[in-house]
């Protein structure tokens, strides 16, 4: 059961595979939002401009109707009449196919955002296949298309039996006025209906969207297997990655140890931690920590410090203080300066000794290391 469910479509889609889907035109879409923005915006187009189309249209008729004796027994010249009428009535509707055509496209800008493929404009020869079409009619999203269907044919038709009723009165009043204000008042009627129809509109796109989302995510849901084989591909495989992480802390501590025969001086816990400085006195502004390491890697520090002549000082406190408040390559902490300073200068004695000879110098002995910076004290 275990190996079943990690092919089981369980985890939400990633970033990659929403992008990947949205590249390849497989968004949200909501047929019900579109219808409504169009309603919306044919009743809006026919409210404010029905005036001005109605009149118009009847200047275009009139027109069209007035022809002389020449042009009524010359076809070519009816032909001419008909195609001057019917670009003047392209431009005189092209306000309203203007806002029909943008409020097509923000129906799916409010829903996606701008996109831009021409993917599902390739053809699928797949959905000529009849049994995947009776499969898709017969399956939940079928299902669930024929119930909304019939919800929005109940809803719109039940609005708009109302809004007839509502407005016979109005209707039959027509008769009554002006050619010109009758065909005026119609376009208002008209556009106050697509309105009404719109508002009926707004209670099922309110359902369909978050459905169509939902349904949307639900389809680019992603297995177990595919998030792993995912995130190797994007991030690298983890062992790959944990190996060159691994080659990477060897060539640090290659590089580290090739600095200890370089070091001034190695201070020690003896055998838990130590710490290699060195220190150049025009190129820098004070010590500088060039190695550290505890334990194996402590007593590895302290060998090849002998081996190349290193001086190797005792100093617990301080040797604490060091690896736990300097990191490699940074400067000691500046309440370590005068600890730092002494064990320094004995090292610069020690040198002068195995030059000049004489007595060994005394190794320094309770070295100011502040309390708080030794992690090895009670008030630490």
């Amino acid at each position: 059961m275990a190996e079943e469910s990690g092919f089981e479509r369980t985890e939400p889609a990633s970033e990659r595979r929403r992008e990947q889907a949205r590249e390849e035109g497989q968004v949200a879409r909501s047929r019900e939002l579109s219808t409504l923005t169009l309603l919306l915006a044919a009743g809006a187009g026919l409210w404010y401009m029905g005036a001005g189309l109605s009149e118009q249209m009847a200047d275009m008729m009139r027109r069209a109707m007035q022809l002389s004796r020449s042009m009524a027994f010359e076809p070519d010249l009816m032909l001419l009449r008909l195609k001057d009428v019917s670009l003047d009535m392209l431009l005189a509707f092209s306000p309203l196919l203007l806002l029909l055509v943008l409020a097509s496209f923000a129906a799916e800008l409010l829903l996606n955002g701008w996109m831009f493929t021409f993917k599902p404009l390739m053809p699928d020869f797949s959905r000529l296949d009849p049994l995947k079409g009776i499969a898709r009619i017969l399956s939940l999203q079928g299902v669930i298309e024929m119930l909304k269907a019939i919800i929005k044919s109940v809803l719109i038709g039940g609005i708009a039996a109302w809004v007839v009723w509502h407005n016979s009165d109005a209707v039959l009043g027509l008769v009554t006025e002006p050619l010109k204000a009758g065909v005026a008042h119609l376009v208002r009627l008209a556009g106050s209906s697509f309105l009404m129809l719109a508002g009926s509109m707004v209670l099922v796109a309110a359902v369909d969207v978050p459905f169509q989302m939902w349904d949307h995510a639900r389809k680019l849901r992603m297995t177990r297997e595919e998030v792993r084989q995912e995130s190797k591909e994007t991030e690298g495989d983890p062992q790959v990655k944990q190996r060159i992480r691994s080659q990477q802390r060897e060539l640090a501590r290659r590089r580290m140890m090739s600095e200890i025969p370089k070091a001034d001086v190695v201070v020690t816990n003896p055998t838990h931690y130590a710490v290699a400085l060195r220190y150049q006195g025009k190129a820098m502004r004070a010590p500088q920590v060039v190695a550290k390491g505890a334990h194996l890697l402590a007593q590895r520090i302290g060998e090849i410090a002998r081996e190349h002549d290193v001086p190797v000082l005792e100093a617990p406190p301080l040797a604490r203080a060091l690896y736990r408040h300097a990191d490699l390559g940074d400067e000691v902490p500046a309440a370590l300066y005068t600890a730092v300073a002494e064990v320094l200068a004995y090292v610069y004695q020690l040198r002068r000794q195995q030059e000049a000879g004489g007595p060994l110098p005394l190794p320094p002995e309770s070295l100011p290391v502040p309390l708080e910076l030794d992690p090895g004290s009670a008030a630490a």
